[in-house]
């Protein structure tokens, strides 16, 4: 994934609410976004249980944890002016992403009649307060739909690759993101309000949310290189196959059989899932991507999900 060196980013999409330690600092954590996307140490915990149906906190929160937190973007701002930042710097290449999603879905509600509204990304370390409660890093990249804005300690993407072996680069990070506006989506749109958090399966209203999201995240893949900025022109100039590989190698790593089997003691059980098999992770990426079309990403309107 390359981006245009003279497209402008816009910083006013996220809100960095680190303290102390300059842009690429990180922390260790002790898991990572569940769906890549999700709650991975939560879903270790309570495989049982199934998360927010907006893909982030599990209900009841962790209460409070880093309350006081204000956001900070002057170095931000200093540091990612340009898509040639974003080729260099990580932080600046989510700030890129970011605009790129929040700018097709934009477009695409306005094309319907509907209007988007623009959700922040939260960058944190350690632990970070919400409208849905505390977390700290350990519950990975999530969407709280109570005050509709994404979560990311950006040391998660460290994680992917240290504990699941991730093997991608960049895009991994832009699909990662890309999930959770999916989920932001589902929330404007209503879908999310449909679904009971309990309800767990491989066909559950829980794991059919899940790979909407995905979907969602491949249809903006497929026109990631014609969304363009506020001058007119793309924002990512080049994305390759091997891009798309990375992200399907990622859906295949945080899919719920993989984290059953890999990391909850080996033993997989479909009752449980909450987010969808890796096999049905990559494969409604790819229906979203091949297409380009949300309309495609029906995932509530079919009796398979495989």
């Amino acid at each position: 994934m390359r981006f245009n060196e003279d497209a402008g980013l816009d910083t006013s999409q996220i809100e960095d609410l680190r303290s102390g330690g300059g842009l690429g600092s990180r922390v260790a954590l002790g898991g990572g976004g569940v769906g890549v996307v999700g709650v991975i140490v939560y879903l270790l915990v309570s495989l049982l249980g199934g998360g927010d149906v907006g893909g982030g906190l599990p209900s009841g929160g962790l209460g409070g944890v880093g309350s006081g937190q204000q956001a900070d973007n002057a170095e931000l701002e200093r540091e990612c002016r340009t898509g040639a930042d974003a080729n260099e710097n990580q932080d600046c290449r989510v700030v890129a992403v970011v605009n790129s999603v929040q700018a097709y879905w934009q477009d695409q509600f306005a094309r319907s009649g509907l209007t988007y509204r623009v959700s922040p990304t939260n960058f944190f370390r350690g632990q970070v307060s919400t409208a849905c409660g505390g977390a700290t890093s350990a519950v990975g990249p999530f969407y709280c739909p109570a005050d509709r804005e994404v979560y990311i300690d950006l040391g998660f993407f460290d994680e992917l690759r240290n504990r699941f072996n991730v093997q991608g680069g960049s895009f991994v990070e832009a699909y990662v993101l890309a999930h959770e506006y999916g989920h932001h989506v589902q929330n404007l749109l209503g879908t999310s309000d449909k679904v009971d958090p309990r309800d767990t399966g491989p066909t559950s209203g829980t794991v059919r949310l899940e790979l909407q999201a995905d979907c969602y995240a491949g249809v903006w893949a497929h026109h990631a290189t014609t969304v363009p900025t506020a001058n007119g022109q793309p924002l990512i100039v080049e994305l390759t196959q091997q891009d798309i590989a990375d992200a399907q190698d990622a859906a295949a790593r945080i899919g719920d059989d993989y984290i059953q089997s890999e990391l909850g003691g080996g033993r997989v059980n479909p009752d449980a899932f909450t987010h969808g098999s890796s096999a049905q992770r990559q494969k409604w990426f790819g229906v979203g991507f091949q297409s380009g079309d949300p309309a495609r990403c029906n995932t509530f309107d079919t009796a398979s999900l495989d």
